[in-house]
């Protein structure tokens, strides 16, 4: 052993055997100790390296904790090789740390020679030693703070800090003293070294392209990999975001959200990245487990909102946080119940009495605003700052006039198409020449043509035009507000983004429609006087046809069909509002995740489809006018086909040929039977199982899935504005107008003022400066920051505790043992003392009666 150790080292002077003669001598002073570190690495392929009588003494009374023999061989024995190691590799100084003897360890700390104080302190810390992790931290080589923060692959080689001891390493290599510390949940550790200046760097981008990240990509991609799991694991501890975050909430927060878009990133270590952005959340809904207080719960979710105690009169919180949990779907903390209260509390606000109210009367609520809406919208825009528009500004009342807004729409939906409930009395091939008239209809005009009694816009529709100009004008200014990141999150949007598009260019279509059938009309009202025996131009003939006679591409068609899509839509919107119920709200998130899984369905089988359509069209394009039907002859008839072939209705003779080709006709049988299997069989009953599997996900977790839905359904009420629902919009109100004369105001002082910015900014700057003198001198912590540290230290507090429950028995035995061996041996050398001073006085004994 010892010679493979020896040739080692002589190999590796041989090939630096031109460096710098400062190395070279540094290389011998260490060369006893790396030989101690070096040769236990190959313990497993050659005999073990052989110790001392004294050696092993001493690695025995530092594993067994006796004091009194650790200290002697200390104290005589000078040339004592304190760096020993053991058949495992251990020094001294591991032993003592592994068996928890902090007076052997002090003791060991002494020589200045020892070797290994790095991964002692790994030790401790990895068995929570917080004494001796002090020990250890008080050692000289801690002075230098670049220890704490270099990873043991980080450090120096030619140092003996670490044990560079690749096949018995305890700990990875790229683990510091406070990441190892996050990662066993060491509050006390974890504060030792945040006061001592350590960190944890955050991982760089996972696409970083810096030459560090390359050359660790490229050399060695699993580890570079795995540090920053091990890094984020340390950021990610509850020790960590308690101890070295000011605004532990928001880092929090913002972490969970880098590991989910981590965990979207390196599919490798998805669950890693999911466990520990999990992890954050719980954190941040312990913290707001442990509030006793209204104040305390706005402090975690509106943040650090002012810079001092100065009373202020009660308002809505900003409740910032609450926003960022909601983007970055916190559910648990945002359906917590103290949270649940105060979303509560601010939904009812100035209608603190209807909180209590029972359902029929919040129902009665609900229609008198929807009756007297116009009124109430008068009374708002009047007097904005009146009792009646304080109510009309709260978020109950908000959503109870736009959602009545909203249902008077879809009335006037239903109403437009009430002439033709029963059937229209105007068939497809007449026109209003065939109508029927009593006695008492007046004569229609002669020269009047067919379409100027079907395209000009009717009153109903005029105010379907005005509702849907308001819902855009709100749309717009939501988009202005919130930019247009922000509103291409919400799904809902896009529903809404679609539905106003397709109203607009159904509308626009019929204006278009009506505006060619009025240049018609001027133009015979212009030339003729009457249109009976005339020959009109075939460009204005066509406008007096009837609608079986319309060109398919007619602005008035296309006006109508997507006029028709756009009022499904309408009514689809209605599920927007579903959360607000309990009942309801369930079932409309449940639809909302079989949306999402017919989506991820429709993938699968729009390729299988293809493929079976694709394969039939070429089998049966060659036999048209052959067959008993044209299935499959063209492709748009190979599509109806195999389409209503999914519902039980398509027929079997679809394959059968006239003129007896069998091997083509057996092979469409085997196609046709084999798609019927896949698409019925499989695919259908897969679609049905992915949607009884979401649908169960939100059944098992309802409460919480509802309160989430409720919450952002509720806060897109809480924000300013958007309190004069549709179409009451649309008119401007004094409050509006006075907001954009203050902004063009502004904008107007800022254009005059930015000749003078360089002075302005000047002044800042040293307005700034005092203000952070007069800060720094100023030791008095703000109100958000007293509010955390009380929550800090509950948080701590719990951990704690529940670590204590958790503990193991075991382990305390083992702590009682160790701590017997001790006093076991300082027992036994306190006798030995004992007998030494009685020995030495019966001695002097008798020679005083020799003397005498």
């Amino acid at each position: 052993m010892n010679d493979d150790c020896g040739e080692e080292n002589s190999c590796y002077g041989h090939y630096h055997g031109r460096g710098s003669e400062r190395q070279l001598m540094a290389r011998q002073a260490i060369a006893k100790r790396r030989q101690a570190l070096r040769c236990p690495a190959y313990i497993f392929s050659a005999p073990s390296i052989h110790l001392s009588d004294a050696e092993q003494r001493f690695l025995d009374a530092a594993e067994y904790g006796n004091i009194p023999e650790v200290r002697r061989m200390l104290l005589h024995m000078p040339h004592l090789n304190v760096n020993a190691v053991d058949y495992m590799g251990q020094n001294a100084l591991q032993l003592a740390v592994a068996n928890e003897h902090l007076e052997v360890t002090e003791l060991l700390l002494g020589r200045t020679e020892l070797s290994r104080v790095g991964d002692a302190l790994l030790l401790a810390i990895s068995k929570g030693y917080v004494r001796i992790t002090e020990a250890l931290l008080g050692h000289p080589s801690f002075s230098d703070a670049q220890r704490l923060t270099a990873s043991p692959a980080q450090a120096d080689m030619l140092d003996d800090f670490y044990a560079y001891d690749e096949d018995g390493t305890r700990f990875s290599h790229d683990v510091t003293p406070v990441i190892l510390a996050a990662h066993c949940q060491e509050y006390e550790i974890v504060h030792n070294l945040l006061g001592k200046g350590a960190r944890i760097d955050p991982p760089h981008d996972y696409f970083c392209c810096c030459d560090s990240c390359n050359y660790q990509q490229q050399y060695d991609s699993f580890s570079h990999s795995r540090s920053r799991i091990n890094a984020y694991r340390g950021l990610a501890s509850p020790a960590y975001l308690s101890l070295s975050n000011e605004d532990p909430v928001l880092a929090a927060l913002e972490l969970s959200n880098e590991l989910a878009l981590m965990a979207n990133i390196e599919k490798e270590f998805k669950n890693d990245y999911r466990r520990l952005s999990g992890q954050c959340k719980d954190y941040v809904v312990g913290l707001l487990d442990l509030c006793r207080s209204t104040e305390e719960v706005e402090a975690i979710l509106s943040g650090d909102t002012d810079g001092d105690d100065v009373y202020e009169p009660p308002g809505r919180p900003s409740l910032t946080r609450l926003k960022l949990a909601i983007k970055y779907e916190l559910k648990k903390f945002v359906a917590h119940p103290n949270c649940q209260q105060q979303l509560l509390s601010i939904w009812y606000e100035s209608l603190p009495g209807l909180r209590q109210q029972t359902t029929a009367i919040k129902l009665l609520v609900v229609l008198g605003v929807a009756i007297g809406l116009p009124g109430l919208a008068l009374a708002y825009w009047v007097a904005p700052c009146s009792r009646v528009g304080k109510v009309m500004r709260s978020p109950f009342m908000k959503f109870v006039a736009h959602a009545s807004s909203f249902t008077i729409f879809l009335c006037l939906l239903v109403l437009n198409a009430a002439d033709r409930f029963a059937g229209t009395t105007l068939l497809a091939n007449m026109t209003h020449k065939h109508i029927r008239r009593t006695t008492w209809d007046p004569e229609p005009d002669p020269l009047l043509l067919y379409r100027m009694t079907t395209t000009p816009f009717t009153w109903m529709e005029i105010l379907i035009i005005s509702w849907v100009m308001g819902m855009i004008w709100a749309e717009v200014k939501e988009i202005w507000g919130q930019g247009p990141g922000e509103y291409l999150m919400e799904p809902w949007n896009f529903l809404d983004f679609g539905m106003l598009a397709i109203f607009l260019a159904s509308f626009c279509s019929r204006f278009s429609a009506f505006r060619h059938a009025n240049s018609a009309q001027t133009y015979v009202n212009t030339h003729y006087t009457t249109l009976t025996n005339v020959t009109l131009p075939p460009e204005i003939h066509y406008f007096t046809l009837a609608r079986v006679y319309w060109l398919p591409s007619d602005p008035q068609l296309v006006s109508e069909g997507l006029y028709a899509v756009a009022v499904v839509l309408s009514f689809s919107r209605i599920a927007y509002i579903l959360p607000a119920n309990e009942s309801f709200g369930p079932l409309q998130i449940s639809l909302g995740r079989t949306v999402k899984d017919i989506f991820k369905f429709m993938v699968i089988f729009i390729l299988v489809f293809l493929a079976f359509m694709i394969g039939m069209f070429n089998l049966y394009s060659y036999y048209l006018g052959a067959k008993q039907n044209d299935a499959f002859t063209t492709l748009e008839e190979s599509f109806k086909t195999l389409f209503w072939a999914i519902f039980g209705l398509s027929e079997v003779k679809s394959v059968v040929i006239n003129n007896g080709h069998k091997f083509i006709e057996n092979i469409g049988y085997v196609l046709y039977g084999v798609y019927n299997v896949t698409m019925v069989i499989v695919l259908l009953n897969m679609l049905i199982a992915m949607i009884n599997s979401s649908f169960q996900e939100i059944e098992d977790d309802a409460d919480v899935e509802w309160k989430f839905a409720r919450a952002k359904l509720w806060f897109t009420y809480f924000e300013e504005g958007r309190t004069l629902p549709v179409p009451f919009n649309l008119v401007p109100s004094p409050k509006a107008t006075l907001g954009l004369v203050t902004g063009i105001r502004a904008l107007l002082l800022r254009y005059i003022e930015k000749h003078s910015q360089t002075t302005i900014e000047a002044e800042l700057n040293q307005l700034g400066e005092k203000k952070a003198s007069g800060y720094s001198s100023s030791t008095v912590p703000t109100r958000y920051q007293k509010i955390m540290k009380r929550l800090i230290k509950r948080y701590i507090i719990k951990s704690q505790t529940d670590k204590e429950n958790d503990e193991i028995n075991e382990g305390e035995l083992k702590e009682i043992k160790q701590d017997i061996s001790s006093l076991r041996y300082e027992l036994l050398e306190e006798k030995s003392q004992n007998l030494e001073e009685l020995e030495n006085l019966l001695k002097r004994l008798g020679e005083k009666v020799n003397t005498e």
